[in-house]
Formats: C-alpha cells, structure tokens, sequence
C-alpha cells in the first residue's frame, strides 16, 4: 500500500500495425510521467480486510455464526433461504447445505431468512433457531430445528418447531437478527413493519412486536422478569422498543452488552447500546435528530445512540460485533461495525460510559453482516459472495495523501484549457447521467502498460484514476467550474474524491471526507434569476451512486462508449481506437456488432428504448439484482419488462398521496416510479445529491409510461 501510480500512457502519434493508423482517433501508446496520486486507502489503520475462504461463494450471505459444540465451524446464512456449514479453514473447498428452506421463504428485497442462533447447549440438544418471512400472508417466522442425529452437517428439515410469528405490513424493516445472550435467553430485533415514517407508530407502541428487541425463552415463551411482563397493554415479550430497522446485533463476549446497528431514514444511522426497557426514540428522533416530533420532546426523553453518523458517511449501517480475538491485536475491544451502502468498515472504542473514538479501517463490497468464530476473530459478509476476515497490515507505514489541490495531482497540463497530461484519454459517454443541469467532460488514467478486461462490468486495474469535471450555465453565455471529481482504484477498492473550483475558476481545492454543498444565482434567457443549490459529494457519497453491484465504475462500458469521438487525429468510435491501441486484454472485435445505449433525448431512437435508457443510467445502479436498495427492481437496461418487477407491482414503500404501485401502465399520473422522479424529498428518485428535476427525463417516463409499457 501507498506505492504511487505507475507510470501512465500517452495516446499520441507514432507506430501501429494492421489498418494505416490514420483510420483510427489515435494510433499508440507512448510512456508518461507516473502521476502523484496514492493507491492505497488515506489515512491506513494497522489492520486490512482479505477473503477468508477464497474456494466458497455464497449467495447473498447475511449472517456468521459458529456452532458452539467445540467443531471449529462456521455456518453462513443466504439470503433466500440456505444455511451453509463449513470447516473454519482458509483452504476449505466445501461448504454443505446444512438447511434448506428456500421453498417456504418469502426472499428479496429486505425480505428472506435474515437470522441463526445456536442454543448455548447445542452441542448436546442440537437445538438452533431461525428467522425468515413467509407470505400468505406476509409474517416473519421464528422457528427452532434441530441437527440430524449422526450427521453434524445436516439439519432435519421436519424438525420445525414454529415458536412465534408476526404479521409485516410491508415487504421492508424486517429486523430479523437472533442472538442468545450470556443469561441463556434468545433475543430477536424486529424492524417497525416498513414503509416510510412508521406510519402505524408501531416503534413507539407496547402492544405490538414490530419495531422491538424481545426476549424469549428457549421454547419462544416472553421471559417471566422482561420490563413490561404486567404492564396492561403492552406485549411481554418486549426488551427494548423504538428501533426503525435493527440490521444486526450482537453481545459482546467479555462484557455481556448488547450492541445493534439501527437502519436511519434520511438523516442518520445509528449504534446502540440496549438497555432493559429502553426506548430508541424512532420514529420521534432518528438518530440524535428530532424527526416526527409534534410534542417537541427532547432528547433526554430516549435512550441515546452510542454513536451516530450522516448521510456523507453511509446510509445503511450494518450492526457488527466486539473484537475479542487474538490474531489482529490493534482491534482489542473495540466495536468493528459498517455500512453496507458505503462500503465503510470502522472501529468504535467505548469506554464503558460513552464512545471516546470512531476510525475508519477500511472499505469493503456491501457489508451485510459481521460475525464471529469460536475464538473471537470477526468476519464480514459481504455481497459480493465472499467473507472476509481482518489481518493485521503488512508493514502498516503511511501512504500518499490525495493531494490537496487539482493542479497538484499531475491529472492536467494546463488548468485553464483543462488539457489533461500526456496519457490521460478524454471520451464521451451515450447517455449522461443526470447532474442538475451541468455539463460534464471525462477523463481516463490507466497506470503503466495495463489494460482494461472487458466484460460486465470492466474490470480495471489498481492505480486507474477516473475523472469528471462539472460546469455549470450560471447566466447565457456564462459558465461557472463547480468541481472535479477523481475516482482512484485504490489497493482496498474504489475510492472518490472532490476537488472544489475556487470563485475565479484557477484551481480546485480537495473536499474534506463529509463533503459540502453550495448556492448559487442562475440567471435565465429572460433574466429571471434563481438559486440553486450543489451538492460537493462527500466520500461515502460518491459510492452510494457508484454502487458495488455495479462495478463502482459507471460510464466506462462498452453501450455507453460504443459511439464516435473527436480524437486528435479524426473521429472515430471509440470502442475502435481504444481496441486500435491495445486498451483491452483481448481484441474485443466490430463494434457495430457490440451494444450501445441510446441517447435519452435522440428521438430517432424509440421511446421505449430512450427512456428504459434514462433508467438505466439514473437508476440502475442501485435497482439491479445484488444492489444496495431493498427493492427487488430491476432497471437496467437490458432486463426484459416483464422480469422488471415494475410493471403493476405494488410498491414497497408508497409515495404519500399515490396509488401505492410502481408503474400503472398507460397512467404515469398513478405511477410511484414517475412521481419519485418528479420529486426532490425523501421519496426523491433518483435519491442523492440531487436538487433539480430532470424535467425532459421526466417527460420522457411520462411517454413511456401512457404508451402502456408490457
């Protein structure tokens, strides 16, 4: 880690074999000066994250547990409904289906078999406990099975015992999280029932489940000294109440304290600490912000969160566990605990009163979960397939800082003209994302003699920075440079950055990791003037749009450069020159017979086409299968209509003041999709740094839609 970025390539004139170069933009790749820029993470911690057992995949993996019976095993939880059991070895090769229940779960989305817990005496009674949602109608189930005798592998799928049921109004805010605590009593988190805004108020309400922690006895009986046993009204199964989305909790091994990872709505996320009869606040506070708060109630009314974060930082954290394990020393005691949309991965010191330290260690594809083996060592799901597991950093010495300012990355020559150094390629993209109405120019790095694997997505290698320079119309004929962003593919992953452009447009300052935003008069062509406000991303921003679901890299594949281009030398397609030029590990062919996206505002292309395009680029990033959203939709562009999940399908979380169905064919006034996309709230789509509407991609839908999409 911290090496700087090898050596780049110009694209220039000179050479080249088969066709006469001047058939192509360019002809060959000539060497340039290494760019200053870092490839490992900023500000390094002594520990890093690596695949723990590189021969398993699994499929959507929510949950870690190891089996108390002395084995050495682990159990992994996927998402549709298997538990898979493997030896705790690097070099294991086999994982056996240790249950199988996919046929009754309800799976996708945030729905699916969400929860394990080994009875503390499983080694003797066989005794384990699940949690899963079930339709007809909708419930989350908690049910007990047992180990089939004579084969620790496997489960007697007839073994169900169904302990309790609880009725989801939605398909979202399932909790699901099981756990047995150090006095022997089964605690499970169940989310508010979904929706936005806990429409019924069930986090704040006593007689029903959702929205809790409770506390059962093994055979799913309330515990007799549970705070609210005797309390008219009030469900005695109840622990703890006024939770939104409890994504995971866990006791801590050595101090017997339950910590929960808390889904926020639009402002914060949060970590608690649970307290017997203590009440989280939602949907009153979310996090340690007033939210739906008529009665003005402070915040001492409510158990606080031990730690809360924004919407720079993530936007869905994801519980973790207390590092009690001996293999990675700097991590002793602290909280390690993430976000499954940022990526972000930190370490949370408490001292026994209050948290004294958050730090962030590291990033990582889609944290679901965090888990740990029989001696402590902690893992982390992540959906990408894989479980990592934390290692100490080899060396652990200091990496290059991002630069502080533009001119200092070495990315351009000349400032003023934006003429980016010998190697770094400018392109164009077939359907821009939507930026508030600026103009946008890209660029391209790739270190030393590297190439690019084509595939779904493009696989680049470490050291490919990737650049997007903003402007903005602020009166006609004026433009204003707003920012540019470098996306740089460090050794732990993607990673973004913001460079602000000073008021007289010289050079641009490095935006700090909580990013910023600003407001600016724009004057119109009749001299209207109005204010708009610029969101600068933060870190934990850009990835939110640059999702792992889709590679993190958005523009750069083959339908978005499949066009042509202005190079120095003619213009040409671009897929063309770059194959020309050796970009790609292999010869990637004609590109007349490779896909391309159509312009969104091209009307000679259809208007399906265009605006499942618009989709596409504005959407899809999240609303893909594996994305970070818990919506089981599918927009990209290449997905049949019919396996959209779009057409006629119920929303999950209904757009106040609509029909409550995602698109209503023929009637894009009764559409959830149109109206998200006309909005700029919370129920805004697409959802993030965003604050004008797209109004011509908006039209667009509309057209698509009263055409009565399949």
């Amino acid at each position: 880690m911290g090496a700087a970025l090898a050596a780049c390539w110009l694209w220039g004139c000179g050479g080249g074999g088969g066709a006469p170069s001047s058939q192509f933009g360019l002809a060959t790749r000539v060497p340039v000066a290494p760019l200053p820029l870092p490839t490992g993470l900023p500000n390094p911690q002594p520990v890093q994250l690596q695949v723990a057992f590189p021969a398993l995949v699994f499929d959507r993996p929510l949950c870690l547990v190891a089996p108390p019976d002395g084995t050495d095993r682990l159990a992994v939880v996927e998402q549709a409904g298997r538990i898979r059991m493997f030896a705790n070895d690097p070099a294991t090769a086999t994982a056996h289906v240790f249950l199988d229940i996919r046929a009754q779960v309800q799976s996708g989305g945030e729905e699916g078999l969400l929860g394990l817990a080994f009875h503390p005496d499983y080694a003797t009674n066989g005794w384990f406990y699940v949690c899963y949602t079930r339709g007809g109608p909708r419930r989350s189930v908690l049910s007990r099975f047992t180990v089939s005798a004579g084969d620790a592998n496997t489960a007697d799928p007839a073994s169900e015992v169904v302990l309790l049921e609880i009725e989801q109004p939605f398909s979202n805010h399932n909790g699901g999280a099981l756990a047995f605590g150090p006095d022997g009593k089964l605690y499970v988190s169940s989310g508010d029932g979904g929706s936005g805004n806990d429409p019924f108020g069930n986090g704040q309400s006593l007689t029903t489940l959702l929205g809790k922690v409770l506390r059962l006895e093994a055979d799913g009986a309330p515990v007799a000294d549970n705070p609210f046993v005797g309390t008219a009204g009030a469900r005695p199964e109840i622990w703890a109440y006024g939770l939104r989305n409890p994504w995971r909790m866990a006791f801590d091994r050595a101090t017997g304290r339950l910590w929960l990872g808390d889904v926020g709505q639009g402002d914060q996320e949060e970590v608690d600490l649970i307290e017997r009869g203590g009440n989280y606040g939602w949907r009153i506070y979310e996090g340690t912000k007033s939210h739906l708060n008529p009665a003005g109630l402070p915040p001492s009314a409510f158990v606080a969160p031990v730690h809360s974060y924004g919407r720079d930082q993530g936007a869905s954290v994801t519980g973790g566990t207390v590092y009690r394990g001996s293999a990675v020393p700097a991590l002793q005691g602290a909280y390690v605990y993430g976000d499954f949309v940022s990526g972000r991965v930190w370490a949370l010191v408490h001292d026994g009163v209050q948290a004294v330290q958050n730090t962030l260690l590291t990033t990582t594809a889609n944290p679901a979960a965090f888990g740990e083996d029989a001696a402590g060592e902690v893992y982390v799901c992540c959906f990408d397939g894989f479980v990592r597991r934390f290692v100490p950093t080899p060396g652990g010495g200091p990496v290059t800082a991002m630069p502080p300012r533009l001119s200092a990355t070495g990315l351009f020559a000349d400032l003023t003209t934006l003429t980016p150094v010998p190697g770094v390629l400018e392109y164009e993209v077939n359907a821009p994302f939507w930026s508030d109405g600026a103009d946008k120019r890209r660029w391209l790095a790739l270190p030393g003699p590297s190439r690019i694997v084509v595939g779904t997505p493009w696989q680049f290698p470490i050291g490919t920075a990737l650049v997007k320079h903003f402007d903005l119309e602020v009166a006609p004929g004026t433009r204003r440079r707003l920012e540019t962003r470098v996306l740089l593919h460090h050794d732990a992953g993607w990673q973004g950055y913001t460079y602000r452009w000073d008021a007289g447009g010289v050079d641009a300052d490095l935006v700090d990791d909580a990013g910023t935003s600003a407001v600016f008069d724009v004057v119109d062509a009749t001299g209207a003037v109005r204010q708009q406000t610029w969101t600068f991303p933060s870190r934990a921003g850009c990835l939110a749009c640059h999702t792992a679901a889709a590679g993190r890299v958005l523009g750069l594949s083959t339908a978005q450069l499949n066009r042509s281009f202005a190079f120095p030398l003619r213009v040409d397609n671009q897929l063309r020159t770059w194959n020309h030029i050796g970009l790609f590990t292999t010869d990637i062919g004609d590109p007349s017979q490779l896909p391309a996206l159509p312009d969104p505002h091209d009307a000679g292309h259809p208007t399906a086409e265009r605006a499942r395009a618009w989709l596409d680029v504005n959407c899809a990033m999240c609303h893909r299968p594996g994305g970070p959203v818990p919506v089981d939709l599918d927009l990209r562009h290449g997905t049949a209509t019919a396996a959209m999940q779009l057409v006629g399908v119920p929303a999950a979380a209904p757009v106040p003041g609509g029909v409550g169905v995602r698109v209503t064919a023929g009637q894009h006034a009764q559409s959830d999709l149109w109206q998200r996309i006309g909005r700029r709230d919370a129920f805004a789509m697409p959802p993030l740094g965003s604050h004008v509407v797209d109004q011509r991609g908006l039209v667009l839908v509309q057209q698509w839609i009263d055409a009565g999409p399949p």
